[in-house]
């Protein structure tokens, strides 16, 4: 079960350094295209391509928020509870947090079915075929409907276990 997790861990790090990696190249894109402009030149289409990363980027860094533990929750109640008490607000939490990742991922493949249907340019100098943009921002909800589920799966055996710390270690969370 913990190699499943550790698996799940390491595809999110390397999403998010990649995704790091595509921020960084979208800040240098911006930052010369500003710098041209000084001087009368300019490629065009910087708002847009940062436009179409944020929303890529946003859907794939949820999963690795997810897998750190770093999706904000109101503990109160949970860290007043004994290891049970918590697990059990743990799953409560994850099985929202799949909820949704599922709805979003389920909701979102029609958008990007109708781009590829009818070919939909973005309405911008760039044309941009719009399937790119949200295939990529697709398989991000896609991916973390994934992850949220296997977390979940893992989590519940866990609980029926009764191995609480490692619930706590793989979805609880962290005190300061």
């Amino acid at each position: 079960m913990m190699r499943i997790i550790d698996w799940l861990k390491r595809i999110n790090n390397g999403v998010a350094i990649a995704a790091g990696l595509v921020l960084l190249a979208c800040i240098l894109l911006i930052l010369v295209d500003i710098v041209l402009r000084e001087f009368g030149i300019s490629f065009g289409g910087s708002e847009e391509i940062s436009g179409y990363v944020m929303a890529s980027v946003s859907s794939w860094g949820i999963c690795y928020a997810l897998t750190e533990k770093a999706h904000v929750r109101i503990d109160v109640l949970r860290n007043k509870s004994k290891a049970v008490g918590r697990s059990i607000s743990d799953l409560i939490a994850l099985c929202a947090t799949s909820f949704v990742a599922i709805y979003a991922a389920y909701y979102v493949i029609p958008v990007v079915e109708k781009s590829f249907k009818r070919q939909s340019l973005a309405n911008t100098s760039l044309e941009t075929p719009l399937i790119i943009p949200q295939s990529i921002w697709m398989a991000g909800w896609i991916w973390f409907a994934v992850t949220s589920c296997v977390l979940l799966v893992c989590a519940t055996w866990l609980v029926i276990q009764r191995k609480h710390d490692q619930v706590d270690d793989i979805i609880g969370t962290g005190t300061e």
